[in-house]
């Protein structure tokens, strides 16, 4: 059974006897212009190669259809798309919660949950949540996150800083070392030193 027998999937293009137009554009197997043709004639022309006719532009007028070998075109779509799924990184965004008056040793935890979850390639939204009087206190919330950058800086960084949005400060980690942000110094020159500070030179010959 061809494929333009059997019944259609909607994602799928009309092809030989369910193309209901009295004429099509038609081309060949390698994409080469035919012409016009009378619909009849170009499914005929289809199954004597043994192939499918089908329509790649039905917008077209009139609309454009090839000889193909559809089952065989079919196979090597889906084979591509496995070949892209293959090739994505799929990234995940993990959240961590505390409070500003979280204690040292669920705080160290959280820490080492972090460093899991960069280490797995994974990001992480840190969030600090502060309620009544906790407000007043944001800077310990600032010093938290500035605590937590430092303790991944081997293996993350920030991608966005510490922002306040209502009562919750939020910072996001993405996996990566933290680039070395110090300005590097220039280089010194083998120049003539100046002696005092009226700019007196000194040069020293053998």
């Amino acid at each position: 059974m061809s494929f333009g027998d059997r019944r259609p999937r909607k994602d799928e293009p009309r092809m030989n006897h369910r193309i209901r137009v009295p004429e099509v554009r038609l081309l060949d197997e390698e994409g080469n212009q035919l012409g016009v043709f009378i619909t009849r004639e170009a499914i005929k022309r289809a199954e004597e190669a043994g192939l499918d006719l089908v329509e790649v532009s039905p917008m077209a007028v009139p609309p454009v259809c090839k000889i193909m070998d559809y089952g065989k075109f079919k196979y090597e779509q889906s084979k591509k798309k496995n070949e892209q799924k293959k090739k994505q990184v799929v990234v995940h965004i993990k959240e961590i919660k505390m409070r500003p008056s979280t204690d040292e040793h669920d705080f160290q935890t959280k820490l080492r949950h972090i460093r899991r979850f960069l280490e797995e390639g994974d990001k992480v939204k840190c969030t600090i949540r502060f309620r009544g009087r906790e407000m007043a206190h944001v800077d310990l919330g600032y010093a938290r996150m500035r605590k937590i950058l430092e303790a991944v800086a081997d293996i993350g960084d920030s991608e966005s800083s510490p922002k306040m949005e209502g009562r919750q400060l939020f910072m996001m980690l993405g996996p990566g070392k933290r680039k070395d942000k110090k300005e590097e110094k220039p280089e010194e020159k083998n120049e003539p030193k100046k002696a005092g500070g009226r700019g007196l030179v000194i040069e020293i010959k053998n």
